[in-house]
């Protein structure tokens, strides 16, 4: 890759979520660009969930060399305030700063895991029906993550005046569902959070901003519904199923030196299937 390419160079980038899926990918896409990265998940084998690694170690050393960078594997449940601090302190450690935080760490699980029926989906997954300790690990799993990860980082961007922050929403937030309703309460969540976030960064030169991708093809998403086999195309056309790297292109933007004055926003990669305002 040419080195204007490389125009995430001596960057440290934190990717909660990225031991699979489309966190994955947006780690090793910012990675090819020069970043260092941290590469999360929550175990060190939650990357055998759906068969996209032995290990988060092996994950972490394939970016790496794939990408000729450093990275950093770390995990741990970001629902939990001191195992965040406790990761954040392993990444100054290591690389002495954060510069961009990708909080993609979430997904429509319940209580039971990655391990139960249709890849972890709340059996009852309505706005009435689903079980309370579903609702709980929905939104514990996609908000609180979130708000405490950029309260753990938001600070040193504050003092330098200077950083990028973008959180994966979801367009599940953005219309009504009988069957994601919490999920899409969560995200909607992220959404305000990051606005008001955003508010917060302005006079300090600091982005906060959302992806909100809609349906995109990652081993979690084949697992966890009925698939369109005809919607699994390779471009051509935008009647089809997304890919992680179209979510990992449009963070680039947003976290690149080009991205000098849009924050507090929503962006939907979604192919166009949302074509309403946020």
């Amino acid at each position: 890759m040419a080195a204007e390419d490389r125009h995430l160079s001596a960057k440290v980038v934190w990717v909660t979520g990225s031991s699979r899926g489309i966190g994955r990918v947006i780690a090793a896409h910012l990675g090819s660009l020069g970043a260092d990265l941290v590469v999360h998940g929550t175990t060190p084998t939650s990357t055998q969930a759906f068969g996209e690694g032995n290990s988060l170690a092996e994950v972490t050393r394939e970016i790496a060399d794939e990408c000729g960078v450093r990275a950093l594997p770390v995990h741990g449940d970001l629902t939990d305030e001191a195992t965040v601090k406790s990761i954040a302190a392993q990444v100054r450690e290591e690389f002495g700063r954060i510069d961009i935080l990708i909080n993609c760490a979430g997904g429509d699980i319940g209580a039971a895991g990655t391990g139960a029926p249709l890849a972890g989906k709340p059996p009852q997954n309505d706005a009435v029906f689903i079980a309370l300790d579903d609702i709980r690990t929905v939104l514990e799993r996609n908000v609180m993550t979130c708000i405490l990860c950029c309260r753990e980082v938001a600070p040193e961007m504050m003092e330098r005046k200077a950083g990028h922050i973008v959180n994966i929403g979801s367009n599940a937030a953005l219309f009504g569902a009988t069957n994601s309703a919490i999920y899409g309460t969560a995200k909607a969540a992220v959404h305000e959070y990051t606005r008001c976030l955003a508010d917060l960064l302005r006079p300090y030169n600091v982005t906060a901003n959302v992806i909100a991708p809609g349906e995109i093809e990652t081993p979690r998403f084949l697992a966890s519904r009925v698939i369109d086999e005809d919607m699994r195309l390779e471009g051509g056309t935008m009647v089809r199923y997304g890919q992680p790297l179209e979510v990992a292109r449009a963070v680039e933007f947003m976290v690149s030196e080009k991205n000098t004055y849009i924050t507090g926003q929503v962006l939907r990669v979604d192919g166009g299937t949302q074509i309403w305002p946020a």
